[in-house]
């Protein structure tokens, strides 16, 4: 007996994963791949061809996976935000793709700042800059790069390029258009912001903008060859990772608000529109769905645990014999704060600064390296709960992504903010909000809504409370990790300085590849 599925691919910052889901929910099939993260200094760069390499071997895995008797109906995709991802007239690469982790346009978004394009970036589009945004590294990459903007004929985010490999076609949705020039009151592309950045120049580069659930294209030949899906099979629009998340777990309706925890952390809030006022660091997306998510996106995530893995951790140590130590040392980390600006890019939510840089402070010749662990776990809660705004009681957190496997981070958010944690269990859940839109767009569903209430089924999910009795412990803290990030923040560039003129690189070596993080802890 045929059993009608949908095909969902997320291709996040270290990982690609595929799952094939029927229409009832269940999940039939599923793999995943790594992907390598390049960084030369302050720039980051993933080679986009290994990236759709990756994608055709992880699809034709999990297509296996499922085994005989499957129909694919449809295809979705997802993947990561932000960045340039160049080519040219025939669809090939300019060059690797300068990604969302780039800290090379630090200087020029000072300098937007200064006179006065930060404020127009945020006035249209409802984000704040930060140097992984297009604007800001289409100008960075003209000038270090100049071939490749003379050979480029499309941006294209890695969602889009990864299904333009599908299909041959080009498009984007408006979630990942709203981090470039993208009005999120129009859902169109702002003439007033491309002139006044003086980047009219660049308005060639910009692929159309089309709703997510619509179909666009289908899986050509050549794409049914590398991924074992069937040619014709149609492939929706799809949408960025953090919003397609976000569908996964339902928060789709204004009101509803989630928590993404992967190589970034992302406190998102459904609004009906994106007007008004907002925090500073504020990201706002459009998502096509007649509604938009009003986001804060701190650059504290993973990359925080698995730099403190390599730094605390005996050799060969895995993430439960760390957490164990973590744990053993207990709340509060024996005084010790942990400020988790780690990104060579700096910080850019619930605070614009590229010159941030992350710190241990409280700590003497008794620290343990369990203290030192248990710290940037609260460091992360900290930096959320600043992101939650106050006050911290009240509704239950949302909360996804690789990080949110850890049981241990889960507690302290929720005895940080004071709000229970309730997880999903329901794997790959970015991979199953497109997927939700690939069952409407295939005629599996009707509407979004009974596309989610199928795939929502087999979910369960596990909440974490919070101890009362930590609430004074933690209220304390949280004064004490604001005042001491913002003592250090006049020195920041100052370091930033240093650590240019003695030669230290932003990342472990001049140029390294970094591979997933272990055991979960990674990209939604």
């Amino acid at each position: 007996m045929t059993r009608q599925a949908v095909v969902g691919i997320d291709a996040g910052t270290t990982a690609v994963k595929a799952v094939v889901l029927a229409r009832d929910g269940e999940q039939l099939g599923w793999s995943r791949a790594p992907l390598r993260v390049t960084h030369h200094g302050d720039r980051v760069e993933q080679d986009m061809d290994e990236i759709w390499s990756a994608v055709g071997d992880t699809v034709r895995a999990a297509v296996r996976d499922a085994g005989d008797g499957v129909e694919i109906v449809a295809v979705g995709v997802t993947g990561q935000g932000d960045g340039a991802w160049l080519v040219d007239g025939t669809g090939r690469p300019c060059g690797p793709a300068t990604i969302w982790m780039d800290g090379t346009a630090a200087a020029r978004v000072t300098a937007w700042e200064r006179d006065g394009r930060g404020d127009l970036v945020r006035d249209i589009t409802g984000s704040s800059l930060f140097p992984g945004a297009l604007p800001v590294l289409l100008e960075q990459l003209e000038a270090d790069h100049p071939e490749r903007l003379d050979r480029a004929a499309h941006q294209l985010n890695c969602k889009d390029w990864i299904r333009f490999r599908l299909t041959g076609e080009i498009a984007t949705d408006a979630s990942d258009a709203s981090r470039t020039y993208l009005d999120v009151t129009t859902g169109t592309y702002s003439d007033a912001l491309l002139e006044g950045l003086g980047h009219q120049r660049f308005r060639y580069l910009l692929a159309p903008v089309r709703p997510p659930h619509e179909a666009v294209g289908t899986v050509g030949a050549p794409a049914a060859r590398a991924t074992g899906l069937p040619e014709g099979v149609p492939v929706v629009v799809g949408l960025v990772d953090a919003v397609a998340g976000g569908v996964g777990l339902g928060a789709v309706r204004p009101g509803d608000a989630y928590l993404i925890v992967g190589t970034t952390a992302f406190a998102a809030r459904v609004r009906q529109d994106g007007r008004g006022p907002g925090p500073e660091g504020r990201i706002t997306l459009a998502t096509g769905l007649g509604s938009v998510l009003e986001c804060l996106a701190p650059m504290a995530g993973a990359p925080n645990l698995d730099w403190v893995r390599t730094v605390t951790g005996p050799d060969g140590s895995g993430w439960p014999d760390l957490e164990r130590l973590a744990r053993a040392a207990g709340p509060g980390a024996g005084g010790v704060l942990y400020l988790p600006y780690g990104s060579p890019q700096g910080e850019r939510a619930p605070f614009v600064d590229p010159a941030a840089s992350a710190a241990w402070v409280g700590m003497s010749v008794l620290t343990t390296p369990g203290q030192l662990l248990r710290a940037v776990y609260e460091g992360i809660a900290l930096t959320l709960r600043e992101c939650l705004g106050e006050p911290v009681t009240g509704r239950t957190l949302r909360i996804a992504g690789g990080s949110a496997s850890s049981d241990l981070l889960c507690q302290v958010l929720a005895d940080v903010t004071g709000r229970p944690v309730e997880r999903s269990t329901a794997p790959e859940l970015g991979a199953r909000g497109v997927a939700a839109l690939a069952l409407v767009a295939g005629g599996a569903a009707a509407d979004l809504d009974s596309a989610l209430a199928a795939l929502g089924r087999p979910a369960a999910t596990l909440t974490f409370r919070p101890d009362p009795a930590l609430r004074d412990l933690h209220d304390r803290q949280a004064r004490a990790f604001a005042a001491a990030r913002d003592a250090l923040r006049p020195v920041w560039p100052s370091l930033r300085d240093l650590r240019s003129l003695t030669g230290a690189p932003s990342s472990p070596s001049p140029t390294t590849e970094s591979a997933p993080a272990a055991d979960g802890l990674e990209s939604l």
